[in-house]
């Protein structure tokens, strides 16, 4: 009997093949970026050498094998945003918790099951993409999500960036950003993309540990400057 599951890859599969599993689950998990089938379907079909690559990585550093060791969660279900929105203002924790309030969203669950380091990655840089617009300073509208995921392309190398930059292109060809031409588009893709390979790895950075830290401060550590990249 054949396998009509469209997120199902054959042994050894082409391109095109892990391409279309990838595009219908990315187009799926809109929504709902914490569901383990899509998740691990782009995963498998995109991203897998990537993270374990990544994995390797890690375990070349004290941090990250620490990282490896305890993976610590930045789960909905291991933040307390109360007391996080309770901290001063100005630190990565108030304007964390406020960041979810301000956008009226909740955030990354997943009933992922962790049974190995790569799996923890994947998790992980799933779970850190709010973070990160607060530490990158790219917005949440249609150019800065595109901004972030080029920043973490040129950072992590994760194919499944590369598709979604790709594809949001392609919609700013269709239909531009109000008052954005597409030479300034590329201007700023193309900065955040070598802002993310001149910044240090974030993936073992302990975002949980620096809640009292000022953004500022922690987007210096993790950042490139701005200016640098233009």
């Amino acid at each position: 009997m054949v396998d009509t599951n469209p997120l199902t890859l054959p042994e050894n599969p082409s391109l095109f093949t892990r391409l279309r599993v990838a595009l219908y689950a990315l187009k799926k998990v809109r929504g709902d970026e914490g569901n383990p089938v899509y998740g691990q379907a782009i995963q498998a079909s995109l991203d897998l050498n990537v993270y374990a690559s990544l994995t390797q990585r890690l375990r070349l550093t004290e941090d990250g094998r620490r990282m490896l060791s305890e993976r610590p969660s930045l789960d909905a279900r291991d933040l307390d945003l109360g007391m996080l929105e309770r901290l001063p203002e100005g630190t990565l924790g108030q304007a964390y918790a406020r960041y979810y309030r301000d956008n009226k969203i909740s955030p990354f669950e997943t009933t992922l099951e962790i049974k190995n380091d790569v799996d923890f990655i994947s998790k992980r840089y799933r779970e850190t993409h709010d973070v990160l617009h607060l530490v990158t300073g790219y917005h949440t509208d249609v150019i800065g999500e595109i901004e972030l995921q080029a920043y973490v392309l040129g950072n992590l190398g994760i194919r499944s960036a590369a598709l979604i930059v790709l594809l949001g292109t392609l919609g700013q060809l269709k239909k531009r950003e109000s008052g954005v031409d597409m030479s300034v588009y590329a201007r700023r893709v193309w900065a955040a993309y070598r802002r993310g390979r001149a910044s240090p790895l974030f993936l073992d950075f302990w975002f949980e540990k620096n809640w009292e830290t000022l953004v500022t401060a922690v987007s210096a550590r993790l950042c490139a400057p701005v200016e640098l990249m233009n």
